[in-house]
């Protein structure tokens, strides 16, 4: 797993074609273009112009949108979102790709396109395949421990666990809620939408991402967060009671499974684990 420090539209988010900004949801890598071309190579048009960028050529040519080092060209998966007509992604040529190091990576500045540290893209460009999927979203995760999160935590889980899984309210609060470690999504618009916990002792539990946001990578960004919460404490193995229907979610992250189905709050469950190292 990497984590890279980027640059998105100074324009805000948007699909439309001229608008300038950055496109939301479901992404492939339709193309690699650049392998083994030296760090600020400078492309136009996805062509190599034979020139390497310094800061010399920069004054030179201000005003230019400089694409360096390596693309990852970004396809729609969505139709009518940003796929086809006027919100077609890769019409748009929106890329992953370098840029120049003087460019501020963390806040917005491109044209529509995600800019990355010329190592980055680098060493991102090695290790993703042609259709890798690419989820470009408009929220962040916060942690803390329940005092602080439990006012956005308790409501989501009320939700998604009592409301719609009929788990009984006494078992989904328990003694471990004050002694872990929570996470909480937000969207946008700064309203929370998901959230889980890291137990003390490394497992990861009460996943739980609203309705409306299943399916739009909340879920993923929520187990990443926990994972590297879990790494950074040190902690080599980790395990979570899956539901059965969420099996696959967490193979996909080298989750396996450990033992036999059980029957948790009249749910089938199963014990997955992970190692850290590996």
């Amino acid at each position: 797993m990497r984590r890279y420090p980027v640059s998105t539209a100074a324009n805000g988010t948007g699909e439309i074609n001229g608008s300038f900004r950055t496109p939301r949801g479901r992404h492939i890598v339709r193309a690699k273009i650049g392998a083994g071309a030296p760090e600020n190579s400078v492309f136009v048009r996805r062509r190599p112009t034979g020139e390497i960028w310094s800061p010399d050529l920069a004054a030179a040519h201000q005003g230019r949108d400089w694409i360096l080092t390596r693309i990852l060209w970004l396809s729609g998966r969505e139709r009518g979102i940003n796929r086809l007509g006027q919100v077609d992604t890769m019409r748009r040529h929106i890329y992953i790709h370098g840029s120049p190091d003087t460019v501020e990576m963390g806040r917005p500045g491109s044209i529509g396109c995600i800019r990355m540290r010329n190592r980055d893209v680098v060493d991102l460009f090695d290790l993703v395949p042609p259709y890798t999927p690419v989820d470009i979203v408009e929220f962040g995760v916060e942690d803390a421990d329940w005092e602080q999160l439990g006012p956005l935590a308790g409501p989501i889980r009320q939700a998604v666990f009592v409301g719609e899984q009929g788990v009984p309210a006494e078992m989904e609060w328990d003694r471990w809620d004050a002694l872990s470690h929570h996470a909480v999504a937000r969207g946008p618009d700064g309203r929370a939408m998901g959230t889980g916990r890291l137990l003390p002792d490394g497992r990861i539990g009460r996943m739980a991402v609203l309705k409306e946001w299943r399916g739009k990578g909340v879920g993923t960004l929520l187990l990443l967060h926990l994972m590297e919460a879990a790494r950074q404490r040190g902690i080599d193995q980790i395990a979570l009671h899956a539901q059965i229907s969420a099996e696959p979610f967490y193979r996909r992250f080298d989750f396996v499974p450990n033992g036999d189905e059980f029957i948790e709050a009249g749910i089938p469950h199963v014990l997955m684990t992970r190692r850290l190292s590996a």
